[in-house]
């Protein structure tokens, strides 16, 4: 009798491990669409509170008003996934189109009087970007600083720098060429979503099939063992900066196109936004985990959200007050799900 209980536990014990195999296998691509019943549910409920939620213009709005947070995401995502933070990132946002506006806008229109070519002016919105993604990369790996610190001090700094620049003020009277990807059309659906689904698809396919990308997840998962199979871990971390930098320089100038104006506050306060779509979206902020469709699902998630409760008429600092609570029970869920696995 004894060996027959024997058996039956050794069998159960068997099944369960490989049970816990099979889904250990499947549990990155559960997270990544982990958020996918939510906006399915959040749709159903934006339809019955209001009609008007599901007309293809209302859902063409939310995917143009998402599209700019959307590309921020890849950015702050991609720095993400190797341990660090961005928080410059916002900042970036409106740094690139300032400059640009101000060296190709005339005095009389508020800028600099250059009469630089709008395109040229294009290049220097990627080039900011791309610049300060690289002194944010040099000074977290040269001089070994505090990521949070740097990109906040940073944060801080090319706020100003875009204050004084502007003067407080707006800059109008763009060039059709800034405003091109942020206000035109493509077979009826705005230029910046085709962007925006382009750029994830790419950085999608690049994260999970290219040795680079996969060199990415290894540092974050554990630097030094990444390091000790090889991997130029300081190159590779420097290069994601400078892609998060410019891919919100992109976003930029996908906002400053749809607003057809570059304000002194372009980008204040959306890498709140940024990190939350993030986190709901199954990105670990201590790196090595998650995937850029997870990312986007959070986009999607708050970008449904948010219309919800603006065609409820909700007053905007309640929204920002949902989000938070959001942003809190994704923590806690993540967490949860961390020590489970444990």
């Amino acid at each position: 009798m004894s060996e027959v209980s024997g058996t039956a536990r050794t069998t159960f014990s068997s099944t369960v491990t490989k049970w816990d195999t099979a889904f250990s296998k499947v549990r990155p691509r559960i997270g990544s669409v982990a958020l996918v019943p939510a906006i399915g549910l959040a749709v159903l409920i934006g339809t019955i509170l209001n009609p008007v939620f599901l007309s293809s213009q209302n859902l063409i709005n939310v995917l143009q008003q998402s599209s700019e947070l959307a590309v921020l995401v890849i950015g702050e995502t991609l720095v993400l996934i190797v341990g660090m933070f961005d928080l410059s990132l916002e900042s970036i946002v409106g740094l690139g189109p300032m400059v640009a506006a101000w060296v190709v806008l005339p005095a009389i229109d508020n800028g600099g009087g250059i009469g630089l070519s709008p395109y040229l002016g294009i290049l220097i919105i990627f080039a900011v970007g791309a610049c300060v993604g690289l002194v944010n990369g040099l000074l977290v790996v040269k001089l070994k600083l505090e990521p949070f610190i740097v990109t906040l001090a940073m944060l801080i700094l090319l706020r100003g720098i875009v204050v004084g620049l502007s003067n407080g003020s707006t800059l109008y009277s763009l060039p059709n060429a800034m405003i091109y990807i942020g206000s035109d059309n493509w077979l009826g659906v705005p230029v910046s979503i085709w962007l925006a689904a382009v750029l994830y698809l790419v950085v999608g396919l690049f994260l999970r099939y290219h040795s680079f990308g996969r060199s990415m997840y290894a540092i974050g998962g554990n630097r030094e063992s990444a390091r000790a199979a090889g991997i130029r871990v300081d190159r590779v971390t420097i290069i994601v900066y400078v892609a998060a930098g410019f891919f919100a320089s992109v976003a930029g100038l996908m906002l400053a196109g749809r607003l057809a104006s570059v304000a002194s506050a372009q980008g204040q306060n959306l890498i709140f936004f940024v990190f939350a779509a993030a986190v709901i979206g199954g990105i670990s902020l201590q790196g090595g985990r998650g995937s850029l469709f997870g990312a986007l699902t959070g986009v999607l998630l708050l970008g449904i959200i948010q219309n919800i409760l603006t065609l409820s008429q909700v007053p905007s600092f309640w929204i920002d007050a949902v989000f938070g609570g959001v942003i809190l029970v994704a923590l806690i869920l993540s967490r949860l799900a961390s020590l489970r696995s444990a």
